[in-house]
C-alpha cells in the first residue's frame, strides 16, 4: 500500500512532454543502387535451415544484412563515400526477399482503402520526365494491374511497413541501429519499363530486390551527400560509373546524392524491390543547429558580456555591418573555447524529440507487452530498464510560468506508444478538429519529467543491465522510490528475476 501512495502522489508532479503530434516523411521518390568496376561482388553464405537475417540485436541484424561484408568494412570503405552491390546466389534468402511483398499483397492492401497520392503512386518515366498517372480518390486494383499490364506504369507503395508485420520488424531493427528514422517504398515495375527518371536523394539508400531482375545505373554524384532531392537531366550526368542488373535476394547501398536510374529489362515480367532509406537530416550541421542554442544558453549564464544589449536599430538597419560580425567571431570563438576546455555536455533537444515521436514502436504483436510488467518496484528490490532501446534522454530549460529563474529539466521520452500505422506518413491532410484533439491526446504521454537531479540515476539505469534500487544516485529515499515507480508506471522499469 506504501508504493501506491507514493506513485499516486509522484505521479500529481510528474509533468508530461510536449511532444509534436505530426509525423514526418522521409524524402525518398525512388532507391537505386549501383555496381562498379572496382566494386567487390560478395557472395553471402546462409546455412541450410537457418533464418536469413538475425534479429537477435540491432547489431547483429544489420551484420547480417550486409554479410559477408563486416560493419568496420562497410562503415570504412562504403558509407558516404561509395556503393555496394552484393550479389547472392542463395534460394533461400531470395524465398525470404520475396515473402516481405508480393503483388497478392498489394490487392489484400487495396480492400484497406489506400488512397492514391497518400499511399500510393503510379508513375512512368517518358522522354526522361516522371509521369503521374493517379487517379483520384481510393485505389482500385484492378485500375492497378491495367496500368501495370497495358500502361506499364511502376507502382510505388509508401511506407508498406504500416501493412506487413516483417517489414515493421525490419525497419524497427534498423532504427535502433542507425538512430535515425527509416522509411521504405515498394517499387513494382512492369518488362521494358522504368518509373522514374534520373535523379539523386537526401538519405542512405538499401535496395533489396524481392522479384524478377531490376537494371540499375549509377553516375558520379553533382552534390555529394546532397540534402535535397533533384532531377539530373541525362545529357548532364555523363556515363554511368555503375551498370548491373540486381536478382532476387540481391542488395544494394548507395550514398544519398548518387545520380541513379533503374528499370526492368525486356523478356522479364515484372521487377519488385524494396528501397529502405535513412540519415534524412542527419549531419553535423544539423546537429550543431540543434546543440548550439543549449551552448550559448549556458555561455550567457557565465558571461556577462554575451548578456549585454546589442547596438541600437540593428534589427532595422539594412544589413549587420562589419564590426557586427567581428563581435559574432569574438563569442563564437569563446563559445568553441568553453566547448573543448570545459569538456561541456551537448545538450540535443530537437532533433531528439523528432526521432522518438516518429519512430517505430517496438516490434511486438500484443499491445499487453508495453503495459507495467510485474510487481511495483520497492527500495528492497533490484531493477532493470525495458525497451532501452526505444527510450532516451534529453536536458532542457523547464518552461514553467513562474518568477524563478529558469532552471534545467531532464525528459525521459520513449515510443512506445507511437503509431505503427502512421509511421513516415507525414502531416495528415484531414483537417477533423476532433481527429486533431485525439491525436493530441495520445502524443502527451509519451515521457516524463524529472529534476535535473535525477539525471544521474536515469544515467545509472541506461548504463548497466541491473540496478539495485538503494544503490541509485539519489540523497533520498522518497526521490528513488519516485522515480522507480513513476519508470514503472510508464512501462519502462521492472523488477528484475532473482538469479
Amino acid at each position: 500500500m506504501q508504493n501506491t501512495k507514493v506513485l499516486r502522489k509522484y505521479l500529481e508532479h510528474l509533468s508530461s512532454t510536449e511532444m509534436p503530434n505530426k509525423g514526418r516523411r522521409v524524402k525518398q521518390r525512388d532507391g537505386q543502387q549501383e555496381d562498379e568496376h572496382d566494386v567487390p561482388i560478395k557472395q553471402m553464405k546462409v546455412v541450410n535451415g537457418s533464418a536469413p537475417l538475425c534479429f537477435d540485436s540491432p547489431r547483429d541484424f544489420f551484420q547480417s544484412l550486409i554479410s559477408p561484408v563486416g560493419l568496420d568494412e562497410f562503415f570504412q570503405q562504403y558509407w558516404e563515400q561509395k556503393p555496394l552491390v552484393l550479389h547472392r546466389s542463395d534460394p533461400h534468402l531470395a524465398s525470404y526477399y520475396g515473402s516481405l511483398f508480393q503483388l497478392s499483397d498489394l490487392k489484400q492492401l487495396c480492400a484497406r482503402s489506400l488512397r492514391y497520392a497518400t499511399d500510393l503512386n503510379v508513375c512512368r518515366c517518358v522522354d526522361g520526365k516522371k509521369k503521374v498517372l493517379n487517379k483520384a480518390g481510393k485505389v482500385k486494383f484492378s485500375q492497378l494491374k491495367k496500368d501495370l499490364e497495358e500502361r506499364r506504369a511502376t507502382i510505388q507503395l509508401h511506407q508498406p511497413q504500416r501493412f506487413k508485420d516483417e517489414l515493421w520488424r525490419i525497419q524497427e531493427r534498423l532504427e535502433c541501429f542507425f538512430g535515425s528514422l527509416v522509411g521504405s517504398n515498394i517499387y513494382i515495375t512492369p518488362e521494358a519499363s522504368q518509373g522514374l527518371p534520373p535523379h539523386y536523394d537526401d538519405v542512405e539508400v538499401l535496395i533489396l530486390q524481392l522479384e524478377g531482375q531490376k537494371h540499375w545505373r549509377l553516375y558520379q554524384p553533382t552534390v555529394p551527400l546532397a540534402r535535397e532531392y533533384s532531377l539530373e537531366p541525362e545529357d548532364r550526368i555523363g556515363p554511368p560509373t555503375h551498370d548491373f542488373i540486381l536478382q532476387p535476394g540481391d542488395l544494394l547501398y548507395f550514398p544519398r546524392g548518387t545520380i541513379h536510374q533503374a528499370d526492368t529489362p525486356a523478356g522479364v515480367e515484372r521487377s519488385s524491390h524494396l528501397t529502405l532509406s535513412t540519415y534524412q537530416n542527419m549531419s553535423w550541421g544539423d546537429f550543431m543547429l540543434d546543440v548550439i542554442p543549449g551552448c550559448v544558453f549556458d555561455c550567457m549564464r557565465r558571461d556577462g558580456e554575451m548578456r549585454s544589449g546589442l547596438p541600437r536599430n540593428l534589427l532595422t538597419a539594412p544589413s549587420s555591418g562589419s564590426d557586427v560580425n567581428k563581435r559574432m567571431s569574438v563569442f563564437l570563438r569563446r563559445l568553441a573555447d568553453a566547448l573543448e576546455r570545459d569538456n561541456h555536455e551537448l545538450r540535443s533537444t530537437a532533433m531528439k524529440r523528432d526521432f522518438i515521436s516518429h519512430r517505430l514502436p517496438p516490434y511486438l504483436l500484443e499491445q499487453a507487452e508495453l503495459e507495467p510488467a510485474g510487481k511495483l518496484p520497492s527500495l528492497e528490490d533490484t531493477v532493470c530498464i525495458r525497451f532501452k532501446e526505444h527510450l532516451l534522454l534529453t536536458v532542457e530549460p523547464s518552461q514553467d510560468n513562474t518568477d524563478e529563474a529558469t532552471e534545467l529539466v531532464v525528459f525521459v521520452l520513449h515510443s512506445l506508444k507511437n503509431k505503427r500505422e502512421t509511421h513516415m506518413m507525414g502531416t495528415p491532410d484531414d483537417d477533423d478538429e476532433d481527429d486533431d484533439e485525439e491525436e493530441e491526446v495520445v502524443s502527451q504521454f509519451q515521457g516524463l519529467r524529472f529534476p535535473s537531479s535525477h539525471l544521474a540515476a536515469l544515467e545509472q539505469l541506461l548504463r548497466v543491465d541491473r540496478v539495485p534500487a538503494a544503490q541509485l544516485q539519489l540523497l533520498k529515499d522518497e526521490d528513488k522510490l519516485g522515480l522507480l515507480l513513476g519508470l514503472w508506471s510508464e512501462g519502462l522499469l521492472q523488477v528484475c528475476q532473482t538469479p
